[in-house]
C-alpha cells in the first residue's frame, strides 16, 4: 500500500489489484480472486475477482496510515474488464471524515478492457446542460475509457479514509477483471467524456446509424430518395373526407369538428360529418432544436462559424426558471444558442427552406397516417388546410400561485385572484383572434400537465394542504378559509373535526400553516380537502371553458392535458370541457388512465402525449418510457395506440414528438431523447416510421 501524503498534481498509485499481496490494506468480503495474473490487449496486468452472491459483496481499500492525502487530484483510476457477456453494475463508493462520501453507480459494459475515471468531485450531465450524458466507455486513442458522468455526494480531498467497490446484491457470481488503482490531476477528465461529441450536421460522433450522414450530398440525396417514396404513399391514400375523417362512418355535419356519442362508444367528427380517431403528432416545428454552445464549445467537433450564411442559425437567450423543477441543476442554461436542424434544413433546400420544410412535413404527416398536428407546433402548418391542428392557450401573467409539491413545469396558477381571470381572458383573445372561423381546427387545449397533485403517498391532497400553507394574501387560501367557516361556523369545529389545535381562525393565515395529513381517525380532512380540490378545478376550467365558448363557439375545448392528477380535477374537467386530455407515459394507455372512472364519467377523452425512446440512433436520453432498441419502438407505437382505440371513451392518440431531441439538450430542461419520427438531420427513422404508418392507415380504416 501506498500512503499518499500531499500529492499536489502528481499522479499516485492507490492500491495495485493485480498484485494485493503487494498492498496489504485490500480486503475482501464476498470476493474471491480467482485464477492467476492475466493480462488485456495493451498488455496491462489484471487480477480476475468473483463478487459472490450476497446483500453487497466489496473489495475495502484502507490507507495504510489512516488517512490518505488527495488534494490537487481530479480523478480515480481503476483498469477494469467486465468478464461477463452481459453489462455489470460496479458501485465506486470513496469515504472520508464525518460521513463524508463520493459515490458513483456505473454500468460496465461486455467487452475489452478499458479505464475507469471517477471523478474527484461531485458532477451530473445536468450540471453540462443535459439529461443524459454520452454512452460510456468511449475510445480515447485506441483505448477504451469510461468516465463515470454522474458521481453523488462531497468529500475532503485531504483526508480519504477508504475506497469501496461493490455491487448490488448479485444473484450469481460477477467476475470482473481488475488492475491498477490509483489518483491523477484529472482537470481535464470530465471534459474529455464530453470532448467532441458533436458533428457539424449535429449528429453525434461517437457511434454509427444507418440514417446518419456523412456529407451534405449524401443528406440531399436521402431527401430527394424519400420524396418519391411520399408520393407514392399520397396517391395510395383513400377512404377519407378532407379532413382525413372516416367515409364509412357517417354521423351529424355541423360544419365544425365536434364529439358525439354513437354506438356505444365516442368519436371525433370532422366538419363533413364523419368518424374521426385523432393520430397526432406534437411539436411538429423547426424551432424546437436549438442547443446551448455559449460555455461549452468544447463538445462541438466542427460548429458553424458565426457568419452567413450560418448566422441566421444563431441566438441568444436564458431559459433559467426558479419555480421550474425541470430546470433544476441545469448548467449552461443561458447565452448563445445553434440550431443544427434547420441549418440541416437549409443545407438541403437553400433560403426557401422554411416552405420546403412545411409541404415536406405535410405530406408525411398524411403518408404516414396521421391526420392531426398536435401541441406546440408551427403555426404555418395548421394555416395550409391539409391537416386538422390543435392550438394552446397559454395562460401567462401577474397572478397568485400555489405550490402542490410538484412544480415540475412550475407552480399552480391561483384561478381565485381577479388577476388571474384577466389573463384568461387576454390568452383566450389573442388564440382565437385568427382561428375562430376556421373548420380545420380541431380545437383548443389550455396550459400543459399542470401540477394537480403533489408527490409521494399524500400526493392526492397537495394542493388542498400547500393552498393551506400559503401567505394570508393568497386568494385561493382564503378562499378555502371562507369554505371551512362556511361549513363549520366556529374553528373550535373544525378543529375537532381534524384533530389539530386551532384557537381561531385567524390561525389559518399562517404562512407555511401546518395543514394536517388525512388520516382513518378524521375522515373529515379527506373530505374537506376533496371538496377543496374539486372546487379549486372548477374555479380553473369554468373560467377557461366560459372565455374560450364566448370568443369562439364552434370549436372544441381539449382540457388541460393532464399528467399528473386527482379524480376530482378529472370530473371537474369532464364537467366544462370537451375532451379531457391526457398525457400517458406508460406501456398502455390503461395503465396511465383510470379508464373504469372514465367511463363513469361518460366524456371522450384524448392521450395527447406518448411516446417511446431507445439510445441507439444518437441522442443519449431514452425518454420517459424507454424500449430496448429502435425496433421494439415501431412495436410498442403499435400495442399503445390499438390499445387506446379500442377502447369507448379513447377518440385520439398524439406522439410526443416530431423531431430527435438535440443530443447536447434542449433550450428549455436539456432533455435529449431519441423519441422522434425524424432526426436531427430530418432525415426519418425508416423501420419506426414504416411500422408507424402500417398502424395509423389499419386503425382509419
Amino acid at each position: 500500500m501506498v500512503s499518499l501524503l500531499p500529492l499536489g498534481s502528481r499522479a499516485a498509485q492507490v492500491a495495485d489489484l493485480a498484485a494485493p499481496s503487494a498492498s496489504p490494506a485490500i480486503a475482501l468480503e464476498q470476493v474471491q480472486r480467482v485464477g492467476q495474473l492475466e493480462h488485456d490487449a495493451h498488455g496491462t496486468p489484471l487480477v480476475r475477482y468473483a463478487f459472490q452472491p450476497s446483500g453487497q459483496p466489496q473489495i475495502v481499500i484502507t490507507s495504510a496510515t489512516g488517512a490518505w492525502n488527495w488534494s490537487g487530484q481530479g480523478a480515480l483510476r481503476l483498469q477494469v474488464q467486465n468478464a461477463m457477456p452481459w453489462a455489470v453494475t460496479l458501485d465506486v463508493d470513496i469515504n472520508g471524515s464525518a460521513g463524508q462520501h463520493l459515490h458513483a453507480a456505473v454500468g460496465l459494459p461486455a467487452g475489452p478492457a478499458q479505464t475507469l475515471v471517477i471523478p474527484l468531485q461531485a458532477t451530473s450531465a445536468r450540471a453540462f446542460g443535459m439529461q443524459v450524458g454520452p454512452p460510456m466507455p468511449f475510445d480515447d486513442h485506441g483505448k477504451m475509457v469510461f468516465v463515470a458522468t454522474m458521481v453523488e455526494g462531497a468529500i475532503d480531498l485531504a483526508r480519504v479514509h477508504d475506497v469501496r467497490l461493490s455491487m448490488p446484491a448479485p444473484q450469481a457470481a460477477q467476475q470482473l477483471l481488475l488492475g491498477t488503482l490509483e489518483t491523477d490531476a484529472g482537470h481535464q477528465v470530465l471534459q474529455d467524456a464530453y470532448r467532441d461529441i458533436v458533428d457539424q450536421w449535429g449528429q453525434y460522433t461517437r457511434k454509427q446509424w444507418p440514417e446518419k450522414i456523412a456529407s451534405d450530398a449524401a443528406l440531399r440525396d436521402a431527401h430527394a430518395q424519400e420524396a418519391g417514396t411520399l408520393c407514392t404513399q399520397l396517391a395510395a391514400l383513400h377512404g377519407f373526407d378532407a379532413y382525413g375523417g372516416r367515409q364509412d362512418i357517417a354521423l351529424t355535419r355541423t360544419g365544425w369538428f365536434h364529439t358525439q356519442q354513437a354506438n356505444d362508444r365516442w368519436w371525433l367528427v370532422t366538419p363533413d360529418g364523419h368518424a374521426f380517431f385523432s393520430l397526432g403528432v406534437n411539436a411538429v416545428t423547426s424551432g424546437d432544436t436549438r442547443t446551448y454552445v455559449q460555455g461549452r464549445e468544447f463538445m462541438f467537433a466542427d460548429l458553424p462559424p458565426d457568419t452567413a450564411p450560418w448566422s441566421a442559425f444563431y441566438g441568444a437567450s436564458d431559459s433559467r426558471d426558479a419555480e421550474r423543477g425541470a430546470s433544476a441543476g441545469i448548467g449552461s442554461n443561458q447565452g448563445r444558442w445553434f440550431d443544427f436542424y434547420a441549418a440541416n434544413l437549409y443545407r438541403v433546400n437553400g433560403a426557401r427552406w422554411l416552405t420546403a420544410w412545411r409541404t415536406r412535413t405535410l405530406d408525411r404527416l398524411q403518408a404516414w397516417g396521421f391526420n392531426t398536428i398536435g401541441n406546440w407546433s408551427d403555426d404555418g402548418l395548421g394555416a395550409l388546410h391539409r391537416v386538422a391542428y390543435t392550438l394552446p392557450i397559454y395562460i401567462r401573467g401577474d397572478f397568485g400561485n400555489v405550490s402542490s409539491g410538484y412544480d415540475y413545469w412550475g407552480r399552480m396558477p391561483d384561478p381565485f385572484d381577479p388577476r388571474f381571470a384577466q389573463a384568461v381572458e387576454q390568452a383566450v383573445t389573442h388564440a382565437t383572434a385568427s382561428s375562430r372561423d376556421d373548420p380545420w381546427l380541431l380545437g383548443y387545449f389550455a396550459d400543459n400537465e399542470l401540477a394537480w397533485a403533489g408527490q409521494g403517498p399524500q400526493g392526492h391532497w397537495g394542493l388542498a394542504m400547500g393552498t393551506l400553507r400559503g401567505e394570508a394574501r393568497s386568494a385561493a387560501k382564503q378562499a378555502f378559509i371562507a369554505m371551512l367557516k362556511h361549513k363549520y361556523g366556529a374553528a373550535s369545529k373544525l378543529a375537532t373535526a381534524w384533530g389539530i389545535a386551532l384557537t381561531d381562525w385567524s390561525a389559518l393565515n399562517a404562512t407555511n400553516f401546518s395543514a394536517p395529513e388525512p388520516n382513518a381517525a378524521h375522515p373529515a380532512i379527506a373530505e374537506d380537502y376533496s371538496a377543496w380540490l374539486r372546487r379549486y378545478a372548477d374555479q380553473y376550467f369554468s373560467l377557461v371553458a366560459a372565455a374560450i365558448h364566448r370568443h369562439d363557439p364552434h370549436h372544441l375545448f381539449l382540457g388541460g392535458r393532464f399528467a399528473v392528477n386527482t379524480p376530482e380535477a378529472v370530473a371537474s374537467c369532464a364537467r366544462y370541457c370537451d375532451v379531457i386530455s391526457f398525457n400517458v407515459y406508460a406501456d398502455l394507455p390503461q395503465h396511465g388512465v383510470d379508464v373504469a372512472a372514465l367511463h363513469e364519467l361518460n366524456k371522450p377523452a384524448m392521450i395527447t402525449e406518448f411516446h417511446f425512446g431507445s439510445d441507439d440512433r444518437g441522442p443519449f436520453g431514452k425518454g420517459v418510457v424507454s424500449v430496448w432498441n429502435e425496433g421494439q419502438r415501431g412495436e410498442a407505437y403499435a400495442r399503445f395506440v390499438r390499445a387506446a382505440a379500442r377502447d369507448p371513451s379513447i377518440v385520439g392518440t398524439h406522439w410526443f414528438e416530431y423531431i430527435d431531441e438535440p443530443a447536447t439538450g434542449r433550450l428549455i430542461d436539456g432533455e435529449n431523447s431519441h423519441i422522434g419520427l425524424v432526426g436531427i438531420t430530418d432525415i426519418p427513422f425508416a423501420g419506426f416510421v414504416d411500422v408507424v404508418r402500417r398502424t395509423n392507415l389499419q386503425l382509419r380504416h
